[in-house]
């Protein structure tokens, strides 16, 4: 383990910063942000004058003239979203606009994961043609999908493409394509995920539909439904600055107010106060469960979880969420287990990409089976399975040192048939014949992809501090930077020679560590980590009175109605 620590700032770059304290203008000028009006704009988040404008987007006004002509004509709207905690808030998103202005002749189709997959299939398209659809609305998928949307075209369905993914070269035969990652399109932030994308044609949709008096909503309703947009957004794994920054923030206010029977219920069953909730809540809490329905179940359940009004339907849904989470849990810790028995029994080493696979596995385990591994390991990893599926599906998730699409992009043909995402995380299906190949074709390929630096291993520390500063006047400043996400991390921070006052292991398996360290003024100040392992030499030899270093982030935690300031380990030595 290697780590770095920042460099104090130069008397020069502190002048820029010199209204805000010593510890916030290093941490904002680390975050590239180096004069007093950069700052403000990251600090003072506001959500009309940071929002761009929705009309920039390519294709938007053909989509809002189309949509608002089929809701005058009574045509039959298809509202088709992905599986996952973004795709499913953002047809929660598009269908509370059909109920505000209380449209009807619309149904909800999510693909079932493990039988369907990813994005649009023939049958799907079938169904839908044959249900007389006279347009098609995709959320979070559709731009990779070019033979079934121009299926759906041929049987006289028009076709909204809403979207997100790297297009990658893919131009499906579409009445309009809403995706600001499209070359040609000017939309000043390319990062919004899938539900921020439909939360814009949203906004243009009641702008003109208001101003052609097609319909009557109050100026500024919309931003009710910024608590799916939030959930979205810090679930996605989208860089939380920009017009991100402006979702995650008054997402979570909206959030913490939200009057959705569904959301409360499953925060109450989780133990977590609406009027608290913050990014990890979503992060650890929330969006597994909603991705759990997809993974073990249909993700109609999440649908109807987050949009339904009754009160007793919302108090099922939640609880068969929560149980089928805990399923999903015991699932992945046993193929986990299975991999690891699997690399026991390797003669050989990895090469610079991991690889397993099982037919019996559930594709719609394999992304967090892939994450794992590289949080493990620190390399790539690609794990497929077949399950119920009728072909071999897999995800892949990257450390960072591989763009997985150039990856992919760069595999011999004969073995991925079809494949997406983006830089970090993406989908796969593979030839049955190809399956064999898959690791050996993989490895060429990263012979032939630009690789990076890749630091997985080497923390970089904000700032080096004391045990003793860590105090609730510390965590206030530093909150002043959230909500933190990928490209706004929390910050890092290293004490060394802090002196322990009680080790303990907490949790069902007995596997999450807690420290409790001694401050001055008989104070202590308390420290977990999640997921040891037992046979970690030095965890297992750490004992009260002894000095050690940590690296760690600040949290606050409301978990169980207790409120309490706790330091999140990242490393001890």
């Amino acid at each position: 383990m290697k780590y770095q620590i920042r460099e104090d700032l130069k008397v020069k770059n502190r002048k820029k910063l010199e209204e805000y304290s010593d510890l916030l203008a290093h941490l904002l000028f680390h975050r590239g942000i180096k004069s007093s009006k950069e700052a403000k704009k990251f600090l003072e988040v506001d959500y009309d004058s940071h929002s761009n404008d929705p009309l920039l987007l390519k294709d938007i006004g053909v989509a809002v003239d189309r949509i608002l002509s089929a809701i005058k004509k009574g045509e039959k709207i298809c509202v088709f979203s992905d599986y996952d905690a973004d795709g499913i808030p953002g047809a929660v998103v598009f269908t509370d606009f059909l109920k505000k202005i209380d449209y009807k002749n619309y149904f909800v189709y999510i693909p079932h994961r493990n039988i369907e997959g990813f994005g649009l299939n023939s049958g799907a398209i079938d169904e839908i043609v044959g249900k007389e659809t006279k347009l098609l609305i995709t959320i979070d998928c559709g731009i990779s999908d070019v033979s079934h949307i121009n299926k759906a075209t041929k049987a006289g369905i028009d076709v909204i493409i809403t979207d997100h993914h790297d297009p990658n070269g893919h131009k499906p035969n579409a009445l309009a394509i809403i995706n600001p990652k499209q070359k040609d399109c000017n939309y000043p932030d390319k990062n919004l995920c899938g539900s921020g994308v439909i939360f814009k044609l949203i906004q243009a949709l009641i702008k003109k539909g208001v101003e052609n008096g097609d319909f009557e909503i109050n100026e500024g309703w919309e931003k009710w439904s910024l608590d799916m947009v939030g959930i979205a957004t810090l679930s996605d794994m989208v860089p939380l600055v920009g017009e991100n920054r402006v979702f995650a923030k008054y997402g979570l206010l909206v959030m913490s107010k939200s009057p959705r029977k569904g959301f409360q219920k499953l925060l109450r069953k989780n133990q977590i106060n609406q009027n608290k909730i913050n990014e990890e809540d979503v992060g650890f809490t929330i969006s597994p469960r909603i991705n759990a329905a997809s993974r073990m179940d249909s993700p109609e359940i999440a649908y109807r979880l987050l949009s339904t009004d009754d009160e007793v339907e919302a108090d099922e849904l939640a609880k068969h969420l929560n149980k089928i989470n805990n399923e999903r849990k015991g699932h992945v810790a046993a193929i986990v287990r299975e991999i690891h028995k699997k690399i026991k029994d390797r003669e050989e080493d990895f090469s610079e990409v991991i690889v397993f696979g099982n037919p019996k596995w559930q594709p719609s385990l394999m992304g967090l089976v892939a994450s794992k591994l590289v949080d493990e390991f620190g390399k790539p990893a690609f794990v497929w399975g077949r399950g119920e599926s009728q072909s071999i599906k897999g995800s892949c998730r990257s450390d960072g040192s591989l763009n997985l699409v150039e990856l992919m992009n760069n595999v011999r043909d004969g073995i991925i048939f079809q494949y997406g995402g983006h830089e970090m995380a993406g989908g796969f299906e593979v030839t049955d014949k190809g399956v064999f190949e898959l690791e050996k074709a993989l490895s060429e390929a990263s012979q032939k992809t630009k690789t990076k630096s890749n630091n997985f291993r080497e923390f970089v520390i904000d700032k080096k501090i004391t045990v003793d500063e860590i105090d609730r006047k510390l965590f206030d400043e530093l909150n002043k930077l959230a909500p933190f996400g990928v490209g706004n991390e929390k910050p890092v921070f290293l004490v060394e020679d802090a002196e322990i006052a009680q080790v303990s292991f907490f949790g069902k398996e007995n596997n999450h560590l807690k420290i409790m360290f001694k401050q001055k003024g008989g104070r202590k100040i308390s420290a977990i980590k999640f997921f040891v392992k037992h046979d970690d030499e030095f965890l297992a030899k750490i004992k009260s009175g002894d000095k050690i270093n940590v690296i760690f982030n600040l949290e606050n935690s409301n978990f169980g109605g207790y409120n309490e300031l706790r330091m999140r380990i990242l490393e001890v030595f």
